[in-house]
């Protein structure tokens, strides 16, 4: 097959689209349907019933045809099959990305959205169909259960970032692990902009996630999927559309049955802690690229344990590479530097801060947040190392890339438990003799909370 990556995709959908090419506009959306991107019943409500498959397109090689077939059959129990790496080295579930887009060019062309059952307030369609039905479904099901795990992720690794064919969950599944979610928070904002601009898929595919892999100068604008989603959606609106959809589905089977003897006031708790538990997973904190995506090394003999919470962040910068990385390939690449350098020069464990930050919108994980760390000596077990990407000694990572620790790392490290409230905050260099974070890092932290 060819790899599954979202350039593949895009390649398909230019093949499909493009008159040039023997396509034809709509082509790709009809096939999405037909194939059963779009099988769960509260989809099926919002776009209808699917149409027989057809015959593979003539544009399409019997080897695009193969992989879009297997990216968009529906199989609840093993949705990593329609994932696909995106160049910012995120991995997508296709399914929620093009239904949202369906909806929203069905929006552009009718004026509104697509009928659904008379409610108050009504289902909004984007939300119906990309994260509102898979959430509600799948904390329906965990219902009773004490950790929102079990009803949220698990995230996964590709076997090869360069040729990705096989993508493995780290975990037991879920209705909604992480390429679900990001597929979700791309569908909405993706299907929000053609509904206020029209243009052809392909370009929209290309210019969101960018192309060749992360080997582009910048970030793509899928890398903010997090901010994008949250400025969409704003406060209470996630909540108020799982409700309605389990309402929903109160008539439509095979959720009936579960439904049926449930009060306003359970659908009500499961909605708000759905809601509550995906903001709090994949809006309000970071996203972290695991060990496995970097292309890790194993660690060289046995890690020793973190207690947690602990007390304590201690912040880094890495001289060398002393360039911000900007993309998840360069910033991959960053990270195998760093750990060759620990383990081969410094004769370390393995690469010794817990977390590095990278100027592509992502932390990236290190030792992580159970193993002790060599970032800090002297002091590794009272705290975390985080590293920033660069040479920090007269400028500054840019303001987003800041942010991402200041403001969404920092908290989110706290509400789940893993750093106490009240942590103080320390420069590298207060407590070992070191130039360390770079003179306008750490002026900069200095204003930060915590920061002693």
């Amino acid at each position: 097959l060819p790899p599954r990556h979202m350039d593949s995709v895009v390649h398909i959908v230019d093949a499909l689209e493009s008159p040039a090419q023997g396509g034809s506009p709509g082509t790709v959306l009809a096939l999405v349907q037909a194939l059963g991107v779009c099988s769960t019943p509260g989809c099926r409500m919002v776009l209808g019933e699917p149409p027989d498959v057809p015959q593979a397109p003539p544009a399409l090689s019997a080897e695009q045809w193969q992989l879009l077939t297997e990216l968009l059959r529906h199989d609840p129990t093993a949705p990593e099959r329609g994932a696909v790496l995106a160049p910012d080295g995120s991995t997508v579930a296709l399914g929620p990305i093009l239904a949202g887009i369906k909806v929203g060019l069905r929006w552009r062309s009718e004026g509104s959205w697509a009928p659904l059952p008379t409610l108050q307030p009504p289902p909004d369609p984007l939300y119906a169909v990309t994260i509102a039905e898979a959430l509600g479904t799948s904390f329906l099901l965990a219902r009773g259960d004490d950790s929102d795990q079990t009803a949220l992720g698990p995230s996964g690794c590709w076997d090869d970032v360069g040729n990705p064919q096989n993508y493995t969950l780290m975990g037991s599944p879920t209705l909604v692990p992480d390429a679900v979610a990001n597929g979700a928070m791309d569908g909405v904002v993706l299907g929000a902009h053609l509904a206020r601009e029209l243009m052809p898929l392909a370009e929209l595919l290309r210019g969101y996630y960018g192309t060749s892999n992360g080997s582009g100068m910048g970030r793509p604008p899928s890398s903010y999927r997090r901010r994008d989603f949250r400025a969409l959606t704003g406060p209470g609106k996630l909540e108020k559309e799982v409700m309605a959809m389990l309402e929903v589905l109160r008539d439509l089977s095979p959720m009936r049955e579960l439904l049926e003897d449930m009060g306003m006031e359970e659908v009500a708790a499961v909605a708000h802690r759905a809601s509550r538990a995906f903001s709090e997973r994949y809006v309000e904190c970071p996203a972290i690229v695991p060990r496995c995506m970097w292309g890790a090394r194993p660690y060289r003999g046995t890690p020793s344990p973190l207690t947690l919470p602990l007390g304590s962040i201690y912040i880094h910068h890495t001289l060398e590479p002393s360039v911000p990385c900007r993309n998840f390939r360069t910033c991959a690449r960053a990270m195998r530097h760093m750990q060759r350098f620990h383990q081969d020069t410094r004769a370390w464990d393995d690469i010794g801060y817990s977390f590095v930050v990278g100027s592509d919108g992502y932390l990236y994980q290190g030792r992580g947040w159970h193993w002790v760390g060599a970032h800090t000596k002297g002091y590794n077990t009272k705290g975390f190392g985080v590293g920033y990407v660069g040479d920090f000694s007269a400028t500054l990572p840019d303001p987003d890339t800041l942010a991402l620790v200041r403001d969404e790392f920092l908290p989110c490290a706290v509400r789940s438990g893993r750093i106490l409230w009240n942590y103080t905050l320390h420069g590298h260099r207060q407590l070992v003799h070191t130039d360390c974070p770079g003179n306008a890092l750490f002026q900069e932290i200095q204003t930060w909370p915590g920061f002693q």
